[in-house]
C-alpha cells in the first residue's frame, strides 16, 4: 500500500555520487578536485541531477581513500580549499541543485588531533574518545583483547607500545574507532555536522553509521573460519545496543532543525526490521539507508571480492520485498545498483560484451528509474562504464581491500604449498568481476585524448582501456547512447509520480528471463518489462493485467514489432515501460 505520509523533496530527487579523486582534474596533477567538479556542473544539471553527493574530501592521509579523516573542518589539499568548496556550493545552488557531504564518524584517522591526544597518555582527557583495552595474555603470549577480525583482514586491534594498550579499528589500523558511548564524543560529532550545515551543506551520507555502538564487554566472536585466529565479529558491532539512542540524539540535536537529505550506510545487515528502525518516520532517525542485499547477491559469505552465481529469481525477490516493505508506515528506499564500493553494474547484472553493453546498460537504467525510493546514480553509470579488463595485473588494483585480500590468500597458499611462487590467477579472475577498483578508474568524461580527458597529467589510477571510444563527449552527441537514454529515463521518472510513489506488484514471477512488475498510484498504472537475457522471449499478455490504453513511455529498442493479441515479444535485454 502506497504511503499516505507527506512527500518530501528528497524522495523524488535524483542523487549523483561523485568520487572526487576520479571525477575531473582541473590542474593537471592527476587527481580529481573540487574545481574539476565545478567545471562539470552543467553536464550534471543537463542529465537531470538534483543532488550531488561527494565522497570524502576532508583532510586525510589517504590510507583508505579519504575515509580516514585527520581534520573534519578542512579540505584535503589534493582536492582544493574551503574557498573552492564554497565556490562549488555556489555553482550547485545557482543551478537549483543541492550538495550532500559524506559523514565518516565511526572512526577517524590515527593522525587526527583527537587520536594523537588520546594515545599520548592513559591520563589524557581524550583517552576515552577511542576504544582502548589492555592485552590478553595466553601461555605467556600477548594477544589483542578479543579475536575480532578487521573488515580489511587481520586483527581489529593495534598495540600502542607507549601506553601498553590496544586500540580498536574495525577497518585499517590507521582508522581508530571513536567511542560513541562517551557523550563528549557525540557532542563533537554534532559540532562537525553543524559546521558544514552552517556553511550551506544540504545533507549527509553517513558512512557505516550502524556500527557506532559496540556490544558491552566486546566478547570474542564465534569460530566460523578454522583457518584463522581472527573471526568476523559483526554480530557484536553492527546494529549495537545503543545505536538507535545515538541516532535519535543526532536527530534531536542536529537533523530536526534543518530540511536535509540523510542516508545511512548499513553494512552487515539484511534483516528488514533491523534496517526499518533507522528509517520509519515515527522513529525520528534518518530519511533512508543503503542496505546491501542486492549488492551481496553475487558474493559468497566469506568475501565480497569473490564472484558467486546469482539467479534472476533471487534478484526479483530482493527487489520485490524492499519495494513492498512497510510502505504504509512510511519506510523509504534508497535505490542504487552502483557505488564506489562495487564493480560496474553492466558487468555484474547486464552484459558488457560489445554486442550487448549499450542495450543491457539501458535495461538496467529502466530497472532503476521505475522503483520507489530516492534514486542514486554513480559517476559513469550514466555512460554504461564497465569493469576494466582481465589482462590488468594486481599492480593496477589500488584498493586496500583488494591488496590485503590478495596478500592474505597468497600467504596462505605459500604456507600450504611451501613455495614462494603460487598460482593466483583465480583471484585475478574474481577481482576482474568484483573488485571495488572498477568503480574508481578515472571518469571517461571528456574525449578520446589520453586518459579520457580526465587529466592532462599522469592519472593517479589507470583509465579503462576503452576510454577513446567510450566517453561522455562521444555519447552526448548520440541519441542512441547510454547517456541519452539515461537522460530520457530520468525525464520519464520525473513526469510520472506512479514510478516514484506507486504500489509495486510482481508479475509473471516464474518467468526465468523476464522481470515484470506493475506500479499503481490513484488512477495511474505502469507496467515494466525487463528481459535479463540475450535470448528473445515472449510474455503472456494476460498475465500483465490491463495494458489497454497504456503508452510505451520508455524502451531501449525501436518500436516493438511482432507482438500478437496474446503475446508480447521481448528482444535480448529489452526493457519497456508502459504507463496508463
Amino acid at each position: 500500500m502506497a504511503s499516505s505520509h507527506p512527500r518530501a523533496w528528497w524522495q523524488s530527487a535524483i542523487v549523483y555520487q561523485i568520487y572526487p579523486v576520479s571525477f575531473f582534474d582541473s590542474n593537471g596533477d592527476g587527481i580529481g578536485d573540487l574545481n574539476g567538479i565545478r567545471e562539470k556542473l552543467d553536464y550534471l544539471k543537463d542529465l537531470g541531477v538534483d543532488v550531488l553527493w561527494l565522497s570524502p574530501i576532508y583532510r586525510s592521509p589517504q590510507a583508505d581513500m579519504g575515509y580516514d579523516i585527520s581534520d573534519y573542518r578542512n579540505i584535503d589539499p589534493q582536492y582544493g580549499t574551503l574557498e573552492d568548496w564554497d565556490n562549488l556550493l555556489k555553482g550547485v545552488h545557482e543551478r537549483g541543485m543541492k550538495l550532500m557531504m559524506d559523514l565518516v564518524v565511526n572512526h577517524t584517522s590515527d593522525e587526527h588531533e583527537w587520536f594523537l591526544q588520546s594515545k599520548s597518555s592513559k591520563n589524557d582527557a581524550k583517552r576515552d574518545w577511542y576504544i582502548w583495552r589492555p592485552p590478553k595474555h595466553v601461555d605467556g603470549k600477548r594477544l589483542p583483547p578479543n579475536n575480532w577480525k578487521s573488515v580489511f583482514q587481520g586483527s581489529a586491534w593495534d598495540f600502542d607500545e607507549k601506553t601498553g594498550e590496544y586500540y580498536l579499528h574495525l577497518y585499517v589500523s590507521k582508522q581508530p574507532d571513536l567511542n560513541w558511548d562517551n557523550p563528549v564524543v557525540r557532542d563533537a560529532v554534532w559540532d562537525v555536522m553543524r559546521f558544514w550545515i552552517n556553511r550551506g551543506c544540504d545533507g549527509f551520507r553517513m558512512d557505516v553509521i550502524n556500527i557506532i555502538s559496540k556490544t558491552e564487554g566486546l566478547p570474542d566472536a564465534p569460530l566460523v573460519d578454522a583457518t584463522q585466529y581472527y573471526q568476523p565479529a559483526s554480530m557484536y558491532f553492527a546494529n549495537g545496543p545503543r545505536v538507535h539512542e545515538y541516532i535519535k540524539e543526532m536527530h534531536t540535536e542536529v537533523l530536526s532543525q534543518h530540511d536535509l537529505i540523510t542516508v545511512g550506510e548499513t553494512p552487515f545487515t539484511h534483516d528488514a526490521s533491523e534496517l526499518a528502525a533507522y528509517v520509519l518516520p515515527q522513529n525520528k532517525e534518518l530519511n533512508m539507508v543503503f542496505h546491501f542485499e542486492l549488492m551481496d547477491l553475487d558474493s559468497p559469505d566469506y568475501s565480497p571480492l569473490v564472484k558467486k552465481a546469482w539467479t534472476l529469481a533471487e534478484l526479483k525477490d530482493v527487489v520485490r520485498r524492499w519495494q513492498q516493505y512497510k510502505r504504509d508506515e512510511g519506510f523509504w528506499n534508497a535505490v542504487f545498483i552502483e557505488n564506489h564500493d562495487h564493480s560496474r553494474s553492466v558487468s555484474r547484472f547486464g552484459n558488457d560484451s560489445k554486442e550487448w553493453r549499450t542495450i543491457s546498460a539501458k535495461m538496467l537504467s529502466i530497472l532503476e528509474v521505475t522503483q520507489t525510493g530516492t534514486l542514486y546514480i554513480y559517476q559513469g553509470q550514466e555512460l554504461g562504464l564497465k569493469n576494466f579488463p582481465r589482462s590488468w595485473g594486481i599492480e593496477e588494483y589500488k584498493d586496500v581491500a583488494t591488496q590485503n585480500y590478495w596478500n592474505l590468500i597468497k600467504e596462505q597458499r605459500q604456507t600450504a604449498q611451501s613455495k614462494a611462487e603460487v598460482d593466483m590467477s583465480d583471484l585475478l579472475d574474481n577481482f576482474q568481476q568484483k573488485a571495488r577498483d572498477h568503480a574508481r578508474t578515472p571518469m571517461q568524461a571528456m574525449d578520446a585524448s589520453p586518459h579520457g580527458g580526465f587529466t592532462t597529467g599522469v592519472p593517479w589510477m589507470r583509465a579503462n582501456d576503452d576510454y577513446a571510444s567510450w566517453n561522455a563527449a562521444v555519447q552526448i552527441g548520440d541519441e542512441d547512447s547510454v547517456h541519452a537514454f539515461w537522460k530520457r529515463a530520468i525525464e520519464v521518472r520525473k513526469r510520472h509520480d506512479v514510478l516514484v510513489y506507486g504500489d509495486f506488484e510482481l508479475l509473471v514471477p516464474g518467468h526465468e528471463q523476464v522481470f515484470a512488475y506493475s506500479r499503481a498510484l490513484d488512477d495511474a498504472r505502469a507496467v515494466v518489462l525487463l528481459n535479463f537475457s540475450e535470448r528473445e522471449c515472449s510474455v503472456d499478455l494476460g498475465a500483465l493485467g490491463e495494458l489497454g490504453g497504456g503508452r510505451l513511455v520508455l524502451g531501449n529498442y525501436p518500436v516493438a514489432e511482432g507482438d500478437s493479441g496474446t503475446e508480447l515479444m521481448l528482444r535480448g535485454y529489452e526493457g519497456r515501460v508502459y504507463v496508463k
